[in-house]
């Protein structure tokens, strides 16, 4: 699960991402709004947590943009403004959820994963294919109850298509999903991970079926 965590407090960020981090969570840090903006126009993520208290903008100003641009991902607004116009204001804007500081950690993530069981269907941290399952929290893959090693671009490959299992995921959303921003890929590196997540699957009934032009599509066959 990507996360874009928007807070110009540097304490803070740093304490919220090691937890985040412990937790399972991929974490992209924002400092100010310029840069969180440009994060969410070239990279996809599951979720964002916002403080409104930005140095160069208003952060309810970053989901008015988000949300103009039909954007779903959740938001979920962090900050120390505890006034009830604020806390409408936010919601009415389109974010989703909204906590003051000083908060539990206990509780944060309590919200997090509401707000990743609302937009994925309802389920917790496993998502079940077959005898595959995978934990997104700890970022692992199982079968039978044996852990899978997979390398972790292989693993964000996988995620991508299991998130979205039934429907075709574009090659740009799982090359997305996989960026890191001091290295890029090679333009044939999602189909040498793909060509090997076949290898891993084809044992448990699960498929990878290219759909020319448009992506990627994972199946799986009970019957087999």
């Amino acid at each position: 699960m990507k996360i874009l965590l928007v807070e110009d407090d540097e304490a803070l960020a740093d304490g919220l991402s090691r937890s985040l981090s412990g937790w399972g969570f991929d974490i992209t840090l924002a400092a100010t709004g310029a840069y969180a903006d440009t994060a969410l126009r070239t990279q996809l993520f599951d979720l964002v947590i916002l403080d409104l208290g930005l140095p160069d903008t208003d952060g309810r100003e970053l989901v008015r943009m988000l949300r103009a641009r039909k954007s779903t991902v959740p938001v979920l607004i962090l900050t120390a403004r505890d006034g009830l116009d604020d806390r409408v204001s936010g919601l009415e804007l389109g974010a989703d959820d909204y906590m003051i500081k000083p908060f539990e950690l206990r509780e944060l993530e309590a919200r997090i994963k509401a707000l990743w069981r609302r937009g994925h269907g309802g389920f917790g941290h496993d998502i079940v294919v077959g005898r595959l399952v995978l934990d997104v929290r700890h970022r692992e893959v199982r079968v039978g109850g044996e852990r899978m090693m997979l390398p972790s671009r292989e693993y964000g490959v996988l995620e991508a298509l299991l998130l979205q299992a039934g429907q075709v995921v574009s090659k740009d959303h799982i090359a997305q999903r996989l960026a890191v921003r001091s290295e890029e890929l090679a333009d044939n590196a999602i189909e040498v991970y793909v060509h090997r997540l076949r290898k891993r699957l084809d044992a448990l009934s699960i498929r990878i079926r290219t759909v020319r032009g448009l992506g990627y599509l994972l199946e799986h066959s009970a019957d087999e």
